[in-house]
């Protein structure tokens, strides 16, 4: 039970994350670190935290590319 509750809140940061990457780069918003924590180790999470988002973003989009049930509109 506890570690499936674990997983699930695992999954929704990671999802969030991912969010917030997509908005980076569709709009150019991104969070500041330095306004969100004083604690440089702190600071140093928070960009991880982010850079997971961009690695999970770049991937569905190479994912997505790739396959036939998906096209690039502009």
């Amino acid at each position: 039970m506890v570690l499936g509750r674990l997983a699930h809140y695992a999954f929704d940061a990671v999802l969030f994350s991912a969010f917030l990457a997509g908005v980076k780069r569709s709009t150019g918003l991104t969070l500041r670190s330095d306004s969100l924590a004083e604690s440089p180790k702190l600071r140093s999470w928070i960009e991880t935290y982010l850079g997971v988002g961009e690695v999970i973003m770049d991937q569905s989009v190479a994912i997505m590319s790739s396959s036939g049930y998906f096209e690039r509109k502009r």
